[in-house]
Protein backbone atom coordinates (compact mmCIF):
# COMPACT_ATOMS: atom_id res chain seq x y z
CA UNK A 1 0.00 0.00 0.00
CA UNK A 2 1.21 3.69 -0.48
CA UNK A 3 2.47 4.69 2.35
CA UNK A 4 1.27 8.73 2.07
CA UNK A 5 -2.20 9.20 0.72
CA UNK A 6 -5.44 9.50 3.01
CA UNK A 7 -8.67 9.28 1.57
CA UNK A 8 -9.67 12.44 3.78
CA UNK A 9 -7.21 14.62 2.08
CA UNK A 10 -8.74 17.39 0.15
CA UNK A 11 -6.64 19.54 -2.49
CA UNK A 12 -5.96 22.86 -1.63
CA UNK A 13 -7.71 25.90 -3.64
CA UNK A 14 -5.87 27.82 -5.77
CA UNK A 15 -3.37 30.78 -4.70
CA UNK A 16 -3.39 29.21 -1.01
CA UNK A 17 -0.11 28.79 0.71
CA UNK A 18 0.42 25.25 1.61
CA UNK A 19 2.08 23.87 4.60
CA UNK A 20 5.95 22.06 4.71
CA UNK A 21 6.38 19.24 3.24
CA UNK A 22 6.50 17.76 6.34
CA UNK A 23 3.31 17.70 7.47
CA UNK A 24 0.73 15.21 7.47
CA UNK A 25 -1.38 17.46 4.92
CA UNK A 26 1.13 18.06 2.48
CA UNK A 27 2.14 14.64 2.38
CA UNK A 28 -1.06 13.33 1.85
CA UNK A 29 -1.97 15.51 -1.19
CA UNK A 30 1.80 14.57 -2.77
CA UNK A 31 0.81 10.81 -2.45
CA UNK A 32 -2.90 11.59 -3.86
CA UNK A 33 -1.95 13.58 -6.66
CA UNK A 34 0.26 10.18 -7.79
CA UNK A 35 -1.91 7.89 -7.05
CA UNK A 36 -4.56 9.91 -9.44
CA UNK A 37 -1.39 10.40 -12.01
CA UNK A 38 -0.78 6.73 -12.19
CA UNK A 39 -4.32 5.87 -12.34
CA UNK A 40 -4.34 7.11 -15.80
CA UNK A 41 -1.94 4.25 -16.56
CA UNK A 42 1.01 7.01 -17.58
CA UNK A 43 4.21 7.24 -16.34
CA UNK A 44 4.56 10.26 -13.99
CA UNK A 45 7.15 13.08 -14.30
CA UNK A 46 8.43 15.13 -11.34
CA UNK A 47 7.68 18.46 -13.25
CA UNK A 48 4.14 17.62 -13.39
CA UNK A 49 3.45 16.39 -9.84
CA UNK A 50 5.32 19.86 -8.88
CA UNK A 51 2.80 21.77 -11.08
CA UNK A 52 -0.17 20.02 -9.19
CA UNK A 53 1.40 20.11 -5.59
CA UNK A 54 2.07 23.73 -6.71
CA UNK A 55 6.24 22.83 -4.95
CA UNK A 56 9.69 23.32 -6.35
CA UNK A 57 10.68 20.03 -7.97
CA UNK A 58 13.58 19.81 -6.06
CA UNK A 59 11.21 19.92 -2.81
CA UNK A 60 9.39 17.15 -4.26
CA UNK A 61 12.24 14.78 -5.27
CA UNK A 62 13.56 15.37 -1.46
CA UNK A 63 10.13 14.39 -0.22
CA UNK A 64 10.01 10.92 -2.59
CA UNK A 65 13.50 10.10 -1.61
CA UNK A 66 12.33 8.96 1.84
CA UNK A 67 10.07 7.08 0.48
CA UNK A 68 12.31 4.11 -1.01
CA UNK A 69 9.64 1.79 -2.66
CA UNK A 70 8.14 4.87 -5.60
CA UNK A 71 9.20 2.94 -8.63
CA UNK A 72 10.59 4.50 -11.37
CA UNK A 73 11.18 4.16 -15.26
CA UNK A 74 14.76 4.71 -16.92
CA UNK A 75 13.91 8.35 -17.33
CA UNK A 76 13.29 9.04 -13.71
CA UNK A 77 9.54 9.47 -14.10
CA UNK A 78 7.76 7.90 -11.48
CA UNK A 79 5.48 4.52 -12.88
CA UNK A 80 4.76 3.16 -9.26
CA UNK A 81 3.21 4.20 -5.55
CA UNK A 82 0.43 1.74 -4.39
CA UNK A 83 -0.93 1.82 -8.36
CA UNK A 84 2.06 0.40 -10.66
CA UNK A 85 2.39 0.14 -14.26
CA UNK A 86 4.77 -3.05 -14.02
CA UNK A 87 2.70 -6.20 -13.88
CA UNK A 88 2.16 -7.93 -10.29
CA UNK A 89 -0.01 -10.35 -9.56
CA UNK A 90 -2.98 -7.61 -8.28
CA UNK A 91 -4.41 -6.58 -11.78
CA UNK A 92 -6.52 -3.65 -11.10
CA UNK A 93 -9.07 -2.17 -13.89
CA UNK A 94 -10.26 0.73 -14.47
CA UNK A 95 -12.22 2.90 -16.87
CA UNK A 96 -10.71 0.13 -19.32
CA UNK A 97 -6.97 0.50 -18.08
CA UNK A 98 -4.95 -2.15 -16.95
CA UNK A 99 -3.38 -1.38 -13.98
CA UNK A 100 -1.62 -3.32 -11.11
CA UNK A 101 -1.17 -2.41 -7.41
CA UNK A 102 1.40 -3.96 -4.75
CA UNK A 103 -1.26 -5.84 -2.81
CA UNK A 104 -4.61 -7.25 -2.18
CA UNK A 105 -5.75 -4.34 0.47
CA UNK A 106 -4.56 -1.62 -2.22
CA UNK A 107 -7.54 -2.68 -4.76
CA UNK A 108 -10.20 -2.62 -2.40
CA UNK A 109 -9.34 0.91 -0.74
CA UNK A 110 -7.75 2.75 -3.72
CA UNK A 111 -11.15 3.00 -5.55
CA UNK A 112 -12.58 4.73 -2.55
CA UNK A 113 -9.34 6.90 -2.41
CA UNK A 114 -9.87 7.90 -6.30
CA UNK A 115 -13.75 7.78 -6.42
CA UNK A 116 -13.82 5.59 -9.37
CA UNK A 117 -14.82 1.77 -9.27
CA UNK A 118 -12.59 -1.20 -10.12
CA UNK A 119 -12.61 -4.29 -11.41
CA UNK A 120 -9.74 -6.67 -9.78
CA UNK A 121 -8.49 -9.94 -10.68
CA UNK A 122 -5.31 -11.40 -8.22
CA UNK A 123 -4.79 -15.10 -7.88
CA UNK A 124 -5.41 -17.21 -4.47
CA UNK A 125 -1.46 -16.80 -2.63
CA UNK A 126 -2.04 -20.79 -2.01
CA UNK A 127 -3.93 -22.20 -4.73
CA UNK A 128 -3.54 -20.17 -7.57
CA UNK A 129 -7.32 -19.70 -8.13
CA UNK A 130 -8.62 -16.51 -9.59
CA UNK A 131 -10.55 -14.37 -7.28
CA UNK A 132 -12.62 -11.56 -9.18
CA UNK A 133 -14.13 -8.28 -7.30
CA UNK A 134 -15.90 -5.52 -8.50
CA UNK A 135 -15.27 -2.71 -5.90
CA UNK A 136 -17.44 0.44 -5.48
CA UNK A 137 -16.09 3.18 -3.94
CA UNK A 138 -18.22 2.79 -1.06
CA UNK A 139 -18.67 -1.11 -1.05
CA UNK A 140 -17.62 -4.28 -2.31
CA UNK A 141 -20.28 -5.24 -4.87
CA UNK A 142 -19.26 -8.60 -6.01
CA UNK A 143 -16.76 -11.25 -4.75
CA UNK A 144 -15.71 -14.68 -6.49
CA UNK A 145 -15.30 -16.94 -5.37
CA UNK A 146 -17.50 -15.49 -2.06
CA UNK A 147 -15.65 -17.50 0.53
CA UNK A 148 -12.53 -15.41 -0.65
CA UNK A 149 -10.60 -13.60 2.24
CA UNK A 150 -7.68 -11.28 2.15
CA UNK A 151 -4.45 -11.57 4.99
CA UNK A 152 -3.71 -8.69 7.03
CA UNK A 153 -0.22 -7.93 9.07
CA UNK A 154 0.51 -5.70 11.71
CA UNK A 155 1.37 -2.12 9.94
CA UNK A 156 5.52 -2.28 10.89
CA UNK A 157 7.59 1.13 11.36
CA UNK A 158 9.87 0.54 8.14
CA UNK A 159 11.44 2.40 6.01
CA UNK A 160 9.67 -0.11 3.34
CA UNK A 161 5.93 -0.35 3.52
CA UNK A 162 5.73 -2.90 0.14
CA UNK A 163 8.62 -5.34 1.77
CA UNK A 164 7.42 -5.44 5.46
CA UNK A 165 3.56 -5.50 4.59
CA UNK A 166 2.29 -4.76 1.05
CA UNK A 167 4.17 -8.27 0.71
CA UNK A 168 2.24 -10.00 2.91
CA UNK A 169 -1.53 -8.86 1.71
CA UNK A 170 -2.94 -11.42 -0.08
CA UNK A 171 -5.82 -13.06 -1.26
CA UNK A 172 -6.99 -16.31 -0.40
CA UNK A 173 -9.99 -18.32 -1.89
CA UNK A 174 -10.80 -19.38 1.32
CA UNK A 175 -9.93 -19.54 5.09
CA UNK A 176 -8.96 -23.09 4.92
CA UNK A 177 -6.13 -22.19 2.25
CA UNK A 178 -4.87 -19.60 3.71
CA UNK A 179 -3.55 -21.67 6.94
CA UNK A 180 -0.85 -23.31 6.10
CA UNK A 181 0.08 -19.75 5.95
CA UNK A 182 -1.43 -18.46 8.78
CA UNK A 183 0.94 -21.21 10.47
CA UNK A 184 3.98 -19.28 9.14
CA UNK A 185 3.13 -15.87 10.26
CA UNK A 186 1.58 -16.25 13.57
CA UNK A 187 1.15 -12.44 13.54
CA UNK A 188 -1.19 -12.45 10.50
CA UNK A 189 -5.44 -12.68 10.66
CA UNK A 190 -7.48 -12.91 7.75
CA UNK A 191 -10.73 -10.79 6.81
CA UNK A 192 -13.39 -11.18 4.51
CA UNK A 193 -13.28 -9.28 0.96
CA UNK A 194 -16.67 -7.51 1.61
CA UNK A 195 -14.99 -6.47 4.90
CA UNK A 196 -11.82 -5.46 4.25
CA UNK A 197 -12.69 -2.35 2.66
CA UNK A 198 -14.77 -0.70 5.54
CA UNK A 199 -11.79 -2.38 7.90
CA UNK A 200 -9.01 0.02 5.89
CA UNK A 201 -10.69 3.29 6.16
CA UNK A 202 -11.39 2.84 9.65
Amino acid sequence: MAAMPDPRAQPHQAGERQPALTSDAARNHLGLAMLRHLAQGQPLELDTLACDTRRPVDEIRSELQRHGDIEYDQAGRIVGNGITLRPTPHRFEIDGRELYTWCALDTLVFPAMLGIPARVESPCHATGQPIRVNVEPDRIRSVEPASAVVSIVPRPQSASIRASFCNHIHFFADADAAQPWLAEHPDASIVPVTDAQSRAAS
